[in-house]
């Protein structure tokens, strides 16, 4: 990529998108396009062609999706498969059919199976069912992968696809009806710093294991990857992962740590809650850990720490909150 190349970034208000932005923006490049819902919805193939023909993109990073966690999933399993599907279609397509140079299709670990083997290798893809919880979502994100990979063997496209692990950080969704666990942590265990309460109740017994990268990281990988790297060097997609992986249990110690230090709160020094696990609530995939060493071996490694990343992921938090 050159600086002056436009590169149209779908999603930018989303968490990925937005850290793209960011990271596209300190690397230099000034040609950013970039559309809001209400100015394009990418769902809707006559308004994603036009875009794309009027704007006529060189490259693309494709971080638009409609995503929640476990309770969003369950109640709306028809809208996130089928907007999923959508605007991977109209978008992957629009830019084939615009000529974009190269395309970055961002997915998501839960593409896997629910007891692939850890850590979860690329090669695990359709080994096996899904985690039913996510679903919907994953089969999405699944044919998004292999339009890629079909578009690239039958017209010579360069359109590669990453599967990051989970993800947080600024600009994360806390809304605790379709937020994922991290920032859900986040909202639950600051609502109790500033009400007092004495417990917080999470979903679940806090047994499974999660891996966790800051988002700012994936996308400094995407970045990377885009500037270095083709379709054809990479495979079809390649995972994305800090290596690390903590309990649900732990992460919400973590959590309870970094909220209730001093000086870094909404209400001043408190009591941290007391902690309750609610078994009723389903507990998720038991363990998610991507093997993302064919990305390292190019010579990309995470910057950021899980204590370092929580820190500055509630500090935005809290500016940003109402």
């Amino acid at each position: 990529m050159r600086v002056a190349d436009k590169i149209f970034v779908a999603g930018h208000n989303g968490l990925v998108g937005s850290a793209i932005v960011r990271e596209l923006t300190r690397c230099g490049y000034t040609n950013l396009v970039t559309a809001t819902h209400a100015e394009l919805d990418l769902t809707n193939q006559v308004e994603t062609c036009a875009f794309f023909e009027h704007e006529r993109p060189a490259y693309v990073f494709l971080a638009a999706a409609k995503v929640g966690g476990i309770g969003a999933n369950a109640a709306e399993p028809a809208p996130f498969i089928h907007d999923n599907l959508a605007i991977a279609l109209n978008v992957i397509d629009a830019a084939y059919r615009t000529g974009v140079t190269k395309l970055c299709n961002l997915g998501s670990s839960c593409i896997y199976p629910r007891d692939a083997a850890q850590p979860m290798a690329e090669a695990a893809l359709l080994t096996g069912p899904l985690e039913p919880t996510n679903e919907p979502y994953a089969i999405a994100k699944i044919a998004a992968i292999k339009l890629c990979e079909a578009y690239n063997r039958q017209y010579g496209t360069d359109f590669i696809s990453l599967m990051p692990t989970n993800l947080y950080g600024p600009g994360d969704n806390y809304d605790l009806t379709t937020s994922h666990v991290l920032p859900a942590m986040i909202a639950r265990f600051d609502d109790a710093k500033r009400t007092g309460a004495k417990t917080v109740t999470l979903w679940g017994d806090g047994t499974p294991q999660r891996e966790f990268l800051y988002v700012d990281d994936l996308a400094n990988a995407a970045v990377f990857l885009m500037e270095r790297h083709t379709a054809a060097e990479l495979g079809a997609w390649i995972n994305v992962g800090s290596g690390e992986e903590v309990t649900i249990a732990e992460l919400a110690n973590l959590i309870c740590a970094t909220i209730f230090t001093d000086g870094m709160s909404s209400g001043g020094p408190a009591a941290p809650p007391t902690i309750e696990w609610d078994a009723t609530k389903p507990n998720g995939t038991p363990r998610k850990l991507l093997d993302s060493t064919r990305l390292t071996g190019l010579g990309w490694q995470p910057k950021t720490t899980l204590a370092d990343g929580l820190a500055a992921t509630y500090a935005a938090y809290l500016k940003d909150r109402p």
